[in-house]
């Protein structure tokens, strides 16, 4: 299988849930301003939406949107039980996790990635503090799950990293600054951030 990636891009996520799995990926950088991939084809023929992530399969089909993807990934090793079983409540609580991060955490840094106006800046670091806030309430473990590492804590990570590059004070946040010290520890983490250049 082969990611299509961008180094720190939410395509970070899928990356770290396939090192914790143990599965190998070929990697494929993708230029998010010009749309080409490292090898100069046009991303936008594997993923007509122009974004990472893209996971293209051993058959040639392409999944996209990185909740899917680290779903699917988790489900190619169940034994290492990066999500809960499937029909448990566990199961949709991971789900609610990804789908939060997703709509509410991860699309309110838009404006302060690609040159929002003062006041939407503001808004966006508004929101942000209380999407972040929630997200320290209800964390009552090591991870969003408790005691165990899941897919939702890669996607969690990855935004929350996100913060220093956009002037998002985290300090409010002890539970969270736990959370990432703890996962920058972890032996897939590392592997994922390596092999983009973020170490």
């Amino acid at each position: 299988m082969k990611l299509f990636y961008a180094p720190g891009a939410c395509s970070l996520s899928p990356h770290i849930v396939a090192c914790e799995a143990g599965i190998d990926l070929d990697l494929c950088k993708v230029n998010l301003k010009t749309k080409q991939t490292e090898s100069g084809g046009d991303f936008t023929e594997v993923n007509p939406k122009g974004y990472v992530p893209a996971l293209q399969l051993e058959g040639g089909e392409v999944l996209t949107e990185g909740p899917a993807i680290v779903q699917f990934l988790a489900e190619q090793k169940p034994e290492k039980k990066l999500a809960p079983e499937y029909g448990s409540l566990d199961h949709y609580r991971v789900l609610e996790w990804l789908n939060y991060i997703s709509t509410e955490v991860h699309k309110s840094f838009v404006p302060l990635f690609w040159g929002g106006s003062d006041e939407d800046k503001a808004e966006a670091r508004e929101k942000l503090g209380k999407r972040f806030h929630y997200v320290e309430e209800k964390m009552a473990g090591d991870y969003l799950m408790g005691d165990d590492f899941c897919i939702a804590d890669a996607y969690l990570f990855t935004v929350y990293n996100w913060c220093s590059k956009v002037e998002v004070d985290t300090g409010r946040w002890p539970k969270l600054k736990a959370f990432a010290e703890r996962m920058s520890q972890r032996e897939g983490v590392r592997k994922a951030m390596q092999a983009e250049g973020l170490l």
